[in-house]
């Protein structure tokens, strides 16, 4: 690995940011002449923990920085600074360059990569396929937004390992040099605008994902999305093979779903059935498209479709994504915390079709609509507990639907609530359809907070 040099600037000390300044203050204890400043806007005890650690390993650190002094080399922006942020004008002010941690990662890296984005269903899909990858016996990381800053990986990995990335809009809108050998998009619908400022901005930012892809690699994209299936005539005259995929049908080269209900790869050899979808572990007609994204992309990088075929029968639903949590006076409950949109709690409410349903919608809205959710809930006459800072806006698009729905202040609250309107046999699905940071740190959390209710309530029950 080739020196790093040079005085970087990381911007937010987020997880991303604490990953790509330990990394660089590593290399510079093994003699790499290189600097490293931190700041951050925030000051709270989490972040003074981490510029504690930071600074004793030789970075200047400085919270609550409201401007950016001195020069750079090299800026590593966090994704949660918008770019019209005052602050990110005056990083690139002060920096020769600005990339994200991804791109980071990416050029301090020898191993092969596969690259996973869409507004819904990324990290399933990119789990799934590095459980696919390590099936076929390779030796694949899962990192990104997923969890795994994947700089904190590039050294581990090495030139023979794979990175299986969970790219956002975000990581990518900072890259120049990111090239996977295999990319997966799965979908476009509006999401993040409050970052991006418009949908062709941030349809923009994920395409960026084949940007630097050329004959010798392959492009996933699902062709059932209008958003992403815009995208497949451009990666194609870029000479990418490009490797559609579709539930309604079996594309020409492609990953579609036979009338039988069998997953299916069509390949020179002929179309090579994997399993049946109700094989599947994971539930509903986004799981299926999600499934043949994945196994796309695992036979693209030399999976063989035995291992494949394994590999989807064994995979267990993600933390925080449809996930049961519990069955109470005959009540299943779903943590689908990671649905931070409109399309991602449509998408539940689809995987959830022939049941009664409650649905908790509520957090932070990020500029979305939520009127094609409610008519979409008035046709399959599931009900809504609103709660949180967007419930006002939620509840006057599921009014105008014609949707049933009752008014809680925080999730506690609407769980409670979700309770005593349940009908046996019905369900109670946690999709908010916005973001948490109202009341939680994060998805995660608010997730975990809903599946210690239901345990609390069903304890109760004993």
């Amino acid at each position: 690995m080739e020196q790093l040099h040079g005085d970087i600037l990381v911007v937010g000390l987020g997880a991303s940011g604490e990953a790509a300044a330990t990394y660089c203050l590593q290399r510079a204890a093994n003699g790499d002449p290189v600097t490293v400043t931190v700041i951050d806007s925030g000051d709270s005890d989490t972040l003074w923990a981490r510029a504690q650690r930071l600074g004793e390993l030789g970075a200047s650190v400085h919270l609550g920085a409201a401007h950016v002094a001195g020069s750079y080399d090299l800026a590593i922006a966090s994704p949660g600074i918008p770019p019209h942020a005052a602050l990110m004008g005056e990083v690139r002010e002060a920096a020769v360059e600005v990339i994200s941690e991804l791109e980071f990662a990416y050029r301090r890296s020898d191993a092969s990569w596969l690259a996973v984005t869409g507004t819904n269903g990324k990290t399933t899909v990119t789990s799934l396929l590095g459980h696919l990858l390590q099936a076929a016996g390779v030796s694949a990381t899962v990192v990104g937004n997923i969890g795994t800053p994947a700089i904190s990986m590039v050294d581990e990995a090495g030139p023979a390992g794979a990175l299986v990335a969970e790219v956002s809009s975000f990581q990518l809108a900072l890259t120049r040099d990111f090239h996977p050998r295999v990319s997966v998009l799965l979908n476009i619908t509006p999401d993040h605008l409050d970052w991006h400022g418009d949908l062709e901005t941030y349809a923009r930012d994920k395409a960026r994902v084949f940007a630097r892809q050329n004959g010798e690699d392959t492009a996933i994209i699902d062709r059932d999305d209008s958003g992403a299936a815009l995208m497949i005539e451009e990666v194609r005259s870029q000479g990418v093979r490009v490797v559609e995929v579709s539930i309604g049908s079996i594309p020409a080269g492609g990953a579609g779903l036979a009338p039988d209900g069998t997953l299916t790869l069509d390949t020179v050899a002929g179309g090579l059935g994997l399993v049946h979808r109700d094989d599947l572990l994971i539930k509903g007609d986004h799981n299926v498209s999600n499934a043949l994204a994945a196994s796309a992309a695992a036979h693209a990088f030399g999976a063989p479709t035995d291992a494949i075929a394994a590999g989807l029968r064994t995979f267990e639903p993600i933390e925080h994504r449809l996930e049961p949590v519990g069955v109470l006076r005959g009540v299943e409950y779903f943590n689908d915390s990671k649905a931070t949109n409109p399309d991602a709690a449509l998408k539940a409410l689809g995987a959830l079709v022939e049941r009664d349903v409650v649905m908790l919608l509520g957090g932070r809205n990020k500029g979305a609509h939520f009127g094609e959710l409610g008519r979409a809930m008035a046709r399959a006459g599931a009900r809504a507990i609103v709660f949180g800072e967007a419930a006002e806006q939620i509840a006057g698009d599921l009014q105008a639907s014609g949707v049933a729905f009752e008014r809680a202040g925080r999730l506690p609250d609407a769980v409670r609530m979700a309770a005593a309107l349940a009908r046996p046999g019905g369900a109670v699905v946690l999709s908010p359809a916005c973001a948490s940071f109202d009341e939680f740190s994060g998805y995660a959390e608010r997730g975990s907070v809903f599946r210690r209710l239901v345990c609390e309530m069903a304890e109760g029950e004993v």
